[in-house]
């Protein structure tokens, strides 16, 4: 059996490493927009946008190397069965289940690396870039905040976004925790940032909203006061000088943490709940897509290998499809975000069940 599982695990490393090579660049030049438009309207370097693509690279590598198995495992098993070697090793009394065990192994492997990836090196890399628009917070507001985060880098302000769309803030919500008394929430459909000419301030513009408004009789209790727009005060001269790390630069540990801090200002945590849960989902994914690959790879006959890369994205495009879309929804607290944000993964296992079952039973 060592034979067989070294002639295995030999078939895949070269699928594997040009599979992780081909689509982390691909991703990186997906990228490039984004980076010229730092350039042009960020007043970002050409040297500090060089340090920030290089940075992308651990960050894409959380995508890149789960759907790098399930190339590898489509098209190393795809070869093997179409030339019947699959075939050959059943015909000798070779059980299926023998050949999924090296697998199991690497895939165990490889999600324990994902894991640390999700848990601190793609969160350093994040803050790395962080630290480089930092500089330019002061000419762009915008470049200091980040969808699904909570930014306290302004003075008495909590920030959260949903969604951004260039300087164009969406699905705005802003806390202002106070001591011994309820936190004052501003909720506002859409925001935009305006400069204060001559003066070291911006003005946040709130278009659509609701505004918690303290009861003048008793102060600690507030009612609801509708706007079409409203201006909330920004001084920049009382930022904080070390802004505190967006969600996605956390470390587990760290977002834990975060997420006892935010519930005791009494805040929903939900946002950062889906961020910590996703990591955690996320890191399975290349024993998942292991599992899910090889019952399709071991009944292939010969079929061009764009066929099978084309097969290997339609697995995998509707894990993350879905996956984020589950954050989405986990991130408003519609629904339990552990549930929400372990469902693909739960429909993943089942189905790699399903489809192992049926093939070692044949």
């Amino acid at each position: 059996m060592r034979i067989l599982r070294n002639y295995i695990l030999r078939e895949c490393i070269q699928p594997f490493a040009l599979s992780i090579s081909v689509l982390t660049s691909v991703f990186l030049l997906g990228y490039l927009p984004q980076l010229a438009n730092k350039v042009i309207n960020d007043g970002v370097s050409i040297s500090a946008m060089g340090q920030i693509f290089l940075y992308y690279i651990p960050i894409l590598l959380g995508y890149t190397l789960p759907i790098a198995c399930l190339i590898t495992v489509i098209l190393a098993f795809g070869q093997m069965s179409s030339e019947n070697e699959i075939l050959a090793m059943r015909a000798s009394g070779i059980h299926l289940r023998r050949l999924l065990a090296p697998l199991f192994a690497v895939g165990i492997i490889l999600s324990l690396i994902v894991f640390i990836l999700n848990d601190r090196i793609i969160p350093e890399a994040y803050e790395a870039q962080t630290r480089i628009l930092q500089e330019t917070g002061s000419q762009n507001p915008t470049a200091m905040l980040e969808p699904g985060s909570f930014i306290n880098a302004f003075d008495k302000y909590i920030i959260f976004i949903y969604r951004m769309e260039g300087d164009r803030l969406y699905g705005v919500r802003i806390y202002q925790p106070s001591p011994n008394r309820p936190t004052r929430t501003i909720i506002s459909q859409e925001g935009e940032f305006v400069h204060v000419p001559g003066r070291d301030e911006l003005m946040l513009k709130l278009i659509n909203g609701t505004s918690d408004e303290p009861d003048l009789r008793n102060p600690n209790n507030f009612y609801k006061l509708n706007f079409q727009q409203s201006f909330i005060r920004m001084d920049l001269s009382k930022k904080k000088a070390t802004s505190e790390k967006k969600s996605k630069a956390m470390t587990l540990s760290e977002l834990a943490q975060k997420i006892d801090d935010i519930r005791s200002d009494f805040i929903d945590p939900a946002p950062l709940i889906a961020e910590y849960q996703r990591r955690l989902a996320w890191s399975l994914s290349p024993l998942i897509f292991i599992l899910l690959g090889f019952p399709f790879a071991a009944i292939t006959h010969r079929r061009a290998k764009s066929a099978n890369l084309l097969y290997a994205l339609l697995f995998a495009a509707p894990y993350y499809i879905l996956s984020l879309a589950c954050q989405g929804i986990a991130s408003q607290n519609v629904f339990s975000p552990i549930v929400l944000m372990w469902t693909p993964d739960a429909i993943a296992i089942i189905l790699a069940i399903i489809f192992n079952w049926k093939l070692c039973t044949r």
